[in-house]
This record gives structure tokens, sequence and C-alpha cells, in this order.
């Protein structure tokens, strides 16, 4: 039994530290990594003469209204015909979180960073991750930058990477950057205190959707789910607050998808092996075409991403209320991602089928997640012409390994974010809703209230209900430690 004063904020830091134990997660840092940060500080950029001088760009972060570890810039070049440079550069996480220290074996532990609804179990130390390590604003930091020269088009038609010192020059939140960006709403003060950062933001802006177009013209997916996070006021949840796509969420997107094909084609031209990000050809294409079916469309036999995108943009625009819920079917029908490792000289990984691309690793996020340093020590002994720091059975191992954290952490996340849901509706027991039914098999029946966006069991009155439908509900039960919600059908 919970004590009636006791806070939200700790109730579910409590769930999730339980989570993360259950899956086998380290909740908490090692006395001995808590004694290694006193001796870490931001990497030297004249350690090494073979670092570059950047720090007079217009460098800028773009990242949540609350983030604190920044882990990329990003800056743009015009070009003569309608080409443009554009550079991201990110954090060099390796040149401090050296491999086989305490630290470093907490971070290829858990291999990510697990947010759940009151508590962020970060990969790396704050310390580290949100200063050390992080390419805060008006800092002078070392990064691997990723350069790509953009056709009119969209299509990279030259790329280099190499190490550079960066400075941050303003640090930008998404939402108002995309309200001002797409919606006409003010300049964030930051960009108009930096003479030539608006031109610049608008032009990465254009580059970031030809580049999305050419993606999408290729099979990329577009797909929409419904991300809720709380909101609290003190320690005490107050609502449920929907994360919106935005244009500014967008590029930032599409210049990370980029770069990281930049990275797993530059290794592999360095004869390196690499850690690829796969999502595979759905094993379940047979029962996406049927969802399509239903929906007057038809999938060809095979699967195929182009076809299936012209569904999910179809649909998007006939039935956008449904479409998050839509989405979502179609995700867990293809099936998670995971980490394969790729040798030189065998058969080439799968690519990714959700975007659509053959090369792709992840390495634009260090700070958060373990594959990027793994990626980052590869791509350092590439640019060094050194050996290969990692053995053959070693890279495999750390592909398993990193796959299934990845999969411990999110189950972590959608675990606490069921316990908050409950919680938020603990007080509203008999309370009426409109919802729509977002899923109906033999298993169970399923609702997603329009608001706030909870989902939740149907208890009672499920008969002749399916997918899609919009009805009234009532709230009947919540049991906030197992993240359950039950309602029942109004009449």
């Amino acid at each position: 039994m919970n004590a009636p004063d006791q806070q939200d904020r700790a109730r579910l830091d409590r769930i999730a530290r339980a989570a993360m134990v259950a899956r086998g997660l380290l909740p908490d840092f090692s006395v001995a990594a808590q004694h290694e940060l006193g001796g870490l500080k931001p990497a030297s950029p004249t350690a090494d003469g073979q670092i570059r001088d950047l720090r007079g760009l217009l460098w800028a972060s773009i990242d949540n209204d609350d983030s604190r570890d920044l882990d990329q810039l990003t800056v743009a070049q015009p070009l003569p015909g309608a080409r443009v440079k554009i550079l991201v550069a990110v954090a060099d996480v390796d040149a401090v979180v050296k491999d086989g220290t305490a630290i470093d074996e907490h971070a290829r532990h858990n291999t990510t960073s697990v947010y759940t609804a009151a508590t962020i179990f970060p990969m790396l130390p704050e310390k580290l991750s949100t200063d050390v390590t992080s390419l805060n604003a008006d800092e002078d930091r070392v990064a691997l930058v990723v350069e790509m020269t953009v056709a009119d088009d969209g299509t990279v038609t030259d790329s280099a990477i190499y190490r550079a010192c960066v400075r941050n020059r303003a640090k930008l939140a998404y939402n108002s950057v995309a309200a001002w960006l797409e919606d006409g709403g003010a300049i964030p003060a930051a960009v108009a205190a930096l003479p030539g950062l608006d031109e610049n933001l608008r032009l990465q802006n254009r580059v970031a959707q030809n580049m999305k177009n050419l993606r999408q013209t290729h099979g990329a997916l577009s797909l929409e789910t419904l991300e809720a996070r709380p909101v609290f006021d003190g320690d005490r949840m107050h609502k449920l607050e929907v994360e919106k796509p935005n244009c500014a969420k967008e590029l930032i997107a599409d210049f990370m998808i980029a770069a990281n094909g930049v990275t797993a084609r530059y290794l592999a031209a360095k004869n390196f092996p690499s850690l690829r990000r796969v999502v595979r050809t759905p094993k379940r294409w047979d029962a996406i075409v049927e969802i399509a079916r239903q929906h007057g469309f038809e999938l060809p036999e095979q699967p195929d991403p182009k076809p299936l995108n012209d569904f999910l943009v179809k649909q998007q625009a006939a039935d956008p209320l449904r479409f998050p819920d839509l989405s979502l079917t179609v995700i867990k029908l293809l099936g998670n991602g995971e980490y394969v490792a790729e040798f030189p000289g065998e058969e080439a990984a799968p690519g990714h089928f959700g975007l659509a691309v053959r090369d792709y690793s992840h390495s634009t996020a260090p700070n958060r997640r373990y594959p990027d340093i793994i990626t980052q020590r590869l791509l350092k002994a590439a640019l060094a012409a050194a050996p290969v720091p990692f053995e053959k059975k070693d890279m495999e191992m750390l592909a398993t390994h990193c796959s299934a954290q990845e999969d411990a952490a999110k189950k972590v996340e959608r675990q606490v974010g069921k316990s908050a849901a409950a919680l938020l509706l603990e007080s509203k027991i008999g309370a009426q809703f409109d919802a729509i039914v977002t899923g109906a098999s033999p298993k169970g029946t399923w609702v997603r209230l329009l608001d706030p966006p909870v989902e939740g069991k149907l208890a009672q009155g499920t008969q002749g209900l399916d997918v899609g439908d919009k009805i009234r509900v009532q709230l009947v039960r919540t049991d906030v430690e197992q993240g359950f919600i039950d309602f029942k059908t109004v009449k």
C-alpha cells in the first residue's frame, strides 16, 4: 500500500530502479567509476597536431528544451552550383572515456542511457555527459566531424571525416526553432544574437528537407507514433504532454541519418569492420499486406519499402487521428532494429529497411549510446592508420550484447511509462473519456484515450468492437506498480 502523501516522482523512481535491476541493467555507478571522475577533464585540442581548428564556424546545437548531454553540432556552408557543405560535429567521448576503465565498463554493460518517466539513468556519469564530453555552449571541445557535400536534390556527392576543435555558438531547442522556421514565430533569442545564424539555419533546413524527400523517394517510411512525456510540478505529475514532430527535429534526424551512412561507408573504404544498425526485411510482410488491403490499398507480395511508404502517406492524410496506431502496428510487424558486425571481405550486413538504406551505423550520440563509442574507436584507428582495435569475436559479442541491452532498456522505459499513466489516472476512477480502439484480438481489447494520451485494457463491453472504433469509456481500475489501466464501455 502506497502512502497517500508519497511524491509521484519518488514512486516512479522506485519503480524504475526495480525495473532496471529486473532487466539486468545497472541503475547506479560503481564506487570505482565515481572515483575515476575526479581526474577527468575535456580533451585538449592541442594534444594532437592532426586536429583542425573549426571554432570560427557558426556551430549550433538543437536538442530538447531540457537536454544537457549535447552530442552533436551542425553548420552549413554554401558552395557553387546550388551545392551545400553540411558539417556535423560529434563529441569525441572516446578521448575522455578510455577502454577498460570502470566508467567504460558501466557504459559497456548498460550500452545506453535509459529515459524513464521520472528518472534518467545516464550511460555515462552526468559530470561527463553534461559537461566534460558535452558540446556545451561557449566551450572549446574536440569532436569528430563528418563533412558532406549535398547536391540540390539531397544527394551526398562527397564526404570526409576528421577530428577538429569546435565551439558551440548557440544552444537551441527544437520547439522554439521549429516555431520560428515553420510557423513564423519569434526568432529565438540565441539565433538573433549571432549574426548570420538565422540564414545558416534556414539553409540547413532546406538541405535537410531535400535529403528527406530523396530518402522518401527511395522508400524511407513515414511513421508517426505518440510519445507522451510526464510534466511535473515539483515532484507531482500533473499531465502527459505529447511530443510532436517538427521541422527542427527532422533537420537533426536527416543530418544524423546521412552522417551515420557516411561513417559506415568510410570504415568500409578503409577496409575496417563496422557495427551496423539494421532493420531486416520484415518476415511478417504478409500481415502488413493484409493491413493495407483492409484500408483498400494493394501492396506487392514481396517486401518493398516504397509502396509501403506510399500507403502510409495516404493513410496519414486520410485519417491523422488513427495514423499513430497504424504506425505502431507497422513498426511491430517490421521487427526490432539490431546491431550486426560487418567485416571486410565477408557477406554484407542487412540494410535498414525502414530508412531504405544499406549502409548505416550509429555514430552521432556517443554520450548516450555505447555502439557510437565503439564506432568512434574504429574511426579514430582508421584515421590514424592504426590496427583495428577489436578482435572479430569481440565485435560479434558486442553487437549481440548491445542489441539485447537496448531491448531491455526499451522494456524498462515502456514499463515505467505505463506506471506513469496509471499514476496520472489513479484519482480519476469512475471518470469517462473519449477513446479509440487500438487492438482487438482473443488476447484482449485495447483502447487509447484521446485526452490524456493513455492506453489501457477494455475489461468490460468488448463485444462487436474493432480496431479504429471511436467509443466512450469509463475508468474502472488502475495499478501503478504493474502499470495496469482498465476501462469499460459506456453505453
